[in-house]
Order: C-alpha cells, then structure tokens, then sequence
C-alpha cells in the first residue's frame, strides 16, 4: 500500500514515462476521459493516476488476441495471393497453350490498321523503279491513300520547332561583371558596351550588371537569358526539402540570458563544474561562449553564454536566433530590470521558449514572490499562477535546483520535438570569430544540421578553406560535430562575420564558386548603397513586392509616461491591412543595444526627448536601421500615420465625366465608322475612357481614336453640343448607342 501511494498523486509528464508515451498522448488521452491537463506540469489525481496505470495490464491480453487474430488472417490472405501465381504457373506448363497463341492473334485482330500501314511502307522500295509502268492498280490505291496522311502527320509538328536555336538560351548568375557576361554569351567586349550604350547604360569592363540591366541588353545581343540560382540558394533549398525519414533527435541548444551580475555564468559554471568569469576582466563575461554539457544517463546539452550588459546585446541577439529555449536568469533578491526586459523582447522575436531561473534564492534578501509578481507585468505568466511558463528557484553557489533545471530544459526539448538529418553535409553559425598567433582565423560554431568533419571544405560568407583542426568548449581535439554540438575550427582564409551562415561544400570549385558571388554581391551592395532593413521611406515599394507584414517600431523615451502613450497612440493605427507593433520600449538614449534589436528584427526607431550615442549611430548607418527623433508626440503619430497610408494600395474610383447618345452613323474610307453624337450630360474628353452601352448591355470598354466639331479635332465636348466620334478598335457602332465618358481617380488610402 505505501508503494501505490508513492506513485499514485503525480505530474503529467511522470506518469507519460511511467506509460511509456509522450506527455502530449497522455494530455490526449487525458481530454477523451474527460481530464483537462493544460501541459505536461499539471498533477493528475490519485483516481485517474490509479486507472491509467492499471487500464494497460486489463488492455493488454485482449489486444493480444485481437492483434494475433488480424496477423493470421494477413498470413492466409498474403499465402493465397503467393499460391495464385504458382497455380497459374503450372497449368502453362502443363498444356494451356491455347490462350498464350489465342491473345497475340486476337490483339492482330483489334489493330490491324498499323500492320498493313507497315507492311504498304516497306512495300514501296523494290516496286519504285517500276511504278511507272504499273500505275493502275484499283486496291492498293486507297489503302495508300490511308496511310499517307499518317505519314504526313508526324513530319509536320517538327516545323515550328526551329525557331529556337536562333536565340541561345545562356545560364548566369546575378550580379555579373560586363567582362563575365561577354565570355559567357560569347561576343567581345566591345560590342557587349556598345549595346549597353544604346540601352542608356554607361558601362566598363569591370562593372557589376544586375538582373535588369542583363536582361535589356539580351533582347538586342539576340541572346535568351536564364536566371541559375547561386550554390547557397541550392543548399538552402535542399535544407528545406529534407527527407523526414532521415531526421533523428537532437540536443537542445540553450542561452542563458538576463541582466548584468544576476549569475548567468556563476549557474553556468556550476552545471559545468568550472569557472569561466574568473579569466574575464572584472568577472564579466564579455565574449560568447558556446559550452557542451552532457546530463549522464538524460543526454546532451548545448548552452551559449551571452554576455548580460547591455554594450554586448548584438551578440545576445546572435545567441537568440540561434537558440531553440531561452533560460532568463532573474535575481530573487535583485527582480526584474532593463536587460532582462530587453532579454526577453530578444526571446520573443526570435520565437523561442523562455524557461526563468531564479537564482540566488539561497540569500535572505531573497524574495520570491515579487520576482514571479514583475514577471507577471511582463508576460510572463509562472505555473505557480497557472501560466504556461516554468520557473525554477536555483542556486549557483549551493547547487540547489540544478539537477531541476536541466530535467526541465529536456522535457521541454522532448515537447518541442527538435529533429535533425546527421548524414548529410553540416550546415551551422559562426557564434564568434577571432585571429589566434598560431592558428591563423579562428571561428565558434554551432552546427545546425549534418556532421562536421575534420577536412570538410567550408564556406563562411566571403571565406572559404579547409577544416584543419576542430577542438570543444574543453579544448580537447574531435574529429567530427553533430547536430547542436559547438566546436571552434580553424582553417578558414580570413574572419567571417559573427552570424554568417557556415556551410560544408562538396568541393574546392563549389566553394570558390560560393566566395566568389558572395564577393561581388557585395560589391554592388556598397556601390548601389541598398537599405537591407525597413525603413518609412521604403515601405510602400515593400507592400508592392508582397515583402511587407507588419511595422515593426522600437521606443525610447525619457519618461515612463511617455512609451504608455506613445504606444497606445501608435497602436491604435494597426488596421486589417497594416499592422502596427511596438516590440520594445524603455526608458534611457538609444544605445547599441537597440540599434541590432532593430537590425535583427528589421524594426524602425523612435527616440522621444532623448538622442543617440555616438557609438549606436555608427552603428545605424553601418546596418542601415532607420531611426526619427521627436519632441511632440502628435508629430511622432501623425508621421507614422502618413507613413502607413503610404503603404497601403490606392484606392481607384471611378468618376463619370459625360453620357452622349448616338443619333446618327458615318462611313469614311480614312476614318471608318463615324458616330454623329449629342453630348446628353457632363461632357466627352479625348483623354478620358469611353464605354460603349447598348440595351444596358456593356459593348465596348476603351478610348476614342478621334474627337471632331465638323472638321476641326477638338479635345473635348460640352453638354448639348453635337459631334463625330470614332472609337479606337470598334466599327460597329448603331443609332441610339449610349457613350459613357469616365475617368478613373486614384484616391490615397487613409486608415
């Protein structure tokens, strides 16, 4: 009795192990019995825990039998169909000759038109000397008259399939120099300027040629061009188009995030068991770091260390859109603050679950209840409180609710299902780079999908090379990385970019191919100046391509005050067709911090009563982030307002200009049909649309070809006048027609 008590009253996910399922079954099974079980953190009473837990051993005997019995009758019906074949086998062999000569003859019977076609085809060849002498011959004659046409058809269709030789079809990748693009559709170089002159294009050998400008100097070159997608594009589409029967399990990847001296490394290194403040200046992490845990007996878990002041929250960012869960370290003593706020708008955007670690619980200043409070305030509902997000009361120093934590960081990986294909070439992110004395450029990588091996060829945004050597978080030497393993490698041909996605390449032609078009895409990137993020300028070319899907718009102010009614104001302008959404605003200037939060979420800035540090404005313009400073609220709504309307599509209405009624029908031999007209309202303009009415059935839709008083052309008629009128494409014109002269207005769309 006292072990049934222990296992009676239990978690969700518990009794989903006990049973063998997963939490989200169970929650299923749970729903059709009439339990409600939000998540997989909700306590099953003693009842329902008893009936599961005895409902397989009833079950099971009696599926035995069911399962046995379908299995037998399988079994007959799969040796049945084996024995059909054999049968039919054996009675061929036997003597049934009669239906294998019997279907042949039959099938000459049902098409014997193609024999005799055949046989009248061969014929010819000897008799063709002498079919001068022997021309009347009455019965093969129509049986060759039935079968020329046949011939005749097949010979036809090849005819209009010579055209296309006479315009090559070349295959390029965009951007190309003028140099590349004559080698490639084989004409000098000259000739290639030339014909870009006469486009209006001024061009060197050296220039970069975009899309547009290829394909207008194709059309005089004689030259059919097709767009061939770079090697990343390929690889990027063969990521997306994986096999799912390949896809295995794989380790979660976690960042630990939070605000300055709450103990994200000090928690860090108690589940590591090392210390890594201790070798920072002043014992604040300021380098990422990407650390391997292995949970004996649990599995594998991969966490980035992402530095908590606010100067380093680009790579907070970085670690963010890498990540599948957030751990948000909060200070039971210290709650919530700024950085953890911008932590958890950083989680959010890139649509990761926040697990809370309340360490230094251990202390007597601490004080759990208002941090689960301030968490609250911003979204972020506890269990405790009948939210969905799990909070766990830790200890750095003690170790208290480490072993909690990590059972809670697998259980939430285990419902989010995290899957990966290993047997393919890696791709990963390069988390940081640096330049080491003795071993050349030096990267931290995260690998995503495949298996990183030692001597893969690699390709890192402009860099390429050849992986020489590949060490972990410990130092220690491997030969090769899975899936959500972080490893430092070294034998790239320069520093990547914190961010750049690394890809392993089959070959050294593919990977100089990659570099190469990576090189000069970014060339016309500097050249043209082209604006990757949002900006209100930019945002009525966005909504026309179909790139655009909501505002996005960050605040700093210098008063609380300020944000609430700045956001409400500009939230109140979201409509069904744009929408407004304010995803972080704090007190304080505009730092680095919310120049790459805007970057990386492509967000606009508004700065209310407060200015830009030097250091986030060269930032700005580096990452090309828009960014409008105000003093008046009413300015700051009004702007963005206009900004909107831009964006949205014109509304076209249509205004009446004129009626005019046919009385009278013309012929001229220049002209063609004339109609003699009297203008019943408004008035008839040459410029205008016409429609053409006839028994309140529309005729015509389009414009007139000529306007005249008597002799003269005229541009338009006024109201009770008479005129001739012809309309452009139209002749059959009738006394008593209706003509309806219209304008089409193009009205800005307002919110």
């Amino acid at each position: 009795m006292k072990r049934q008590k222990r296992v009676l009253k239990m978690r969700v996910h518990e009794l989903a192990k006990k049973l063998d399922i997963s939490s989200k079954e169970l929650i299923a099974l749970l729903a059709e019995k009439g339990v409600s079980a939000k998540n997989h953190m909700v306590l099953l009473e003693e009842d329902v825990v008893r009936e599961f837990l005895k409902a397989p051993q009833v079950s099971s005997p009696a599926e035995k039998k069911e399962t046995t019995k379908k299995t037998k009758v399988v079994a007959e019906k799969k040796t049945k169909e084996k024995a059909a074949p054999k049968k039919q086998e054996t009675e061929l062999k036997n003597g049934a000759p009669k239906p294998a000569i019997a279907s042949p003859a039959a099938s000459k019977k049902e098409t014997p038109k193609p024999v005799v076609a055949i046989e009248k085809k061969v014929e010819p060849k000897p008799v063709a000397t002498a079919e001068k002498k022997a021309v009347p011959a009455k019965e093969p004659a129509p049986e060759q008259s039935k079968t020329v046409p046949v011939a005749a058809k097949p010979v036809t269709p090849p005819a209009p399939a010579a055209p296309p030789p006479a315009k090559p079809v070349v295959e390029i990748r965009f951007p190309i120099t003028v140099g590349d693009l004559a080698k490639r559709i084989r004409r000098t170089i000259p000739e290639v300027i030339k014909t870009l002159m006469g486009v209006g294009i001024f061009a060197n050998v050296n220039q970069l040629l975009n899309e547009e400008l290829v394909y207008a100097a194709a059309t005089p070159l004689g030259v059919e061009i097709k767009k061939v997608e770079d090697e990343t594009q390929e690889i990027i589409r063969g990521e997306k188009s994986e096999d799912p029967s390949k896809l295995k399990p794989r380790p979660p990847v976690v960042t630990m995030m939070g605000h300055v001296d709450h103990g994200k490394t000090s928690l860090l290194d108690a589940i590591r068991s090392t210390n890594v403040a201790a070798k920072e200046k002043g014992f604040i992490t300021q380098h990422i770091g990407a650390y391997g845990v292995d949970i004996p007996g649990k599995g594998h878990v991969t966490f980035l260390d992402t530095p908590g002041h606010e100067a380093f929250t680009a790579m907070r960012a970085r670690g963010a859109n890498v990540t599948d869960i957030v751990v948000l370290v909060v200070a039971a003593d210290d709650g919530v603050m700024p950085q953890t706020i911008e932590a958890v708008d950083h989680a959010r955007e890139a649509g990761c679950p926040i697990v809370v670690a309340m360490n230094k619980i251990d202390l007597p200043s601490a004080n759990p209840a208002k941090v689960l409070g301030e968490l609250q305030k911003i979204d972020l509902l506890p269990e405790e409180y009948g939210g969905k997000t799990i909070c766990v009361k830790v200890s750095a120093k003690t170790g208290k609710g480490i072993d909690q934590l990590l059972e809670m960081l697998l259980l939430e990986a285990e419902v989010m299902e995290l899957k990966a294909n290993p047997d393919r070439l890696a791709t990963g992110v390069v988390i940081e780079s640096h330049i080491s004395k003795g071993s050349g450029p030096v990267a931290s990588v995260i690998v995503q999908k495949g298996t990183l091996k030692l001597g893969d060829i690699v390709v890192a945004g402009q860099f390429e090379g050849r992986i020489r050597a590949m060490k972990n978080d410990l130092g220690k030497t491997v030969r090769e990385a899975g899936p959500a393993y972080a490893v430092e490698l070294s034998g790239l041909s320069g520093v990547p970019e914190a961010g750049e996605r690394l890809y392993a390449v089959e070959d050294e032609k593919t990977a100089q191919k990659i570099t190469e078009q990576k090189v000069l895409e970014l060339r016309e990137r500097q050249m043209r100046g082209i604006h990757k993020h949002m900006s209100l300028e930019s945002l009525y070319n966005k909504i026309s391509e179909g790139t655009f899907k909501e505002l996005k718009i960050i605040i700093k102010a210098d008063v609380q005050g300020s944000i609430e009614a700045l956001t409400q104001s500009l939230e109140k302008l979201s409509t069904d067709k744009c929408r407004l959404h304010v995803i972080h605003g704090i007190v304080g200037g505009i730092n680095e911090s919310d120049v790459m939060l805007a970057a990386a979420s492509d967000a606009i800035i508004i700065g209310f009563h407060v200015k830009a540090d030097p250091k986030a404005q060269t930032l700005a313009d580096k990452e090309a982030v828009d960014i409008h400073f105000y003093n008046i609220i009413y300015d700051a709504v009004e702007q963005i307002r206009k900004a909107m309307e831009g964006i949205l599509e014109p509304e076209l209405k249509e205004v009446s200009e004129g009626k005019a009624k046919i009385r009278q029908i013309f012929r001229s031999s220049k002209v063609g049909v004339i109609g003699g007209a009297i203008i019943m309202k408004g008035r008839i303009t040459r410029q205008h649309h016409v429609r053409l009415v006839r028994d309140n059935v529309v005729i015509f839709e389009g414009r007139l070809s000529s306007l005249k008083r008597f002799k003269d052309d005229v541009k338009e008629v006024a109201e009770g006048y008479e005129c001739g009128i012809s309309l452009a494409g139209f002749n059959d014109l009738c006394e008593g027609d209706i003509l309806e002269s219209y304008r089409i207005d193009k009205l800005a769309a307002k919110l």
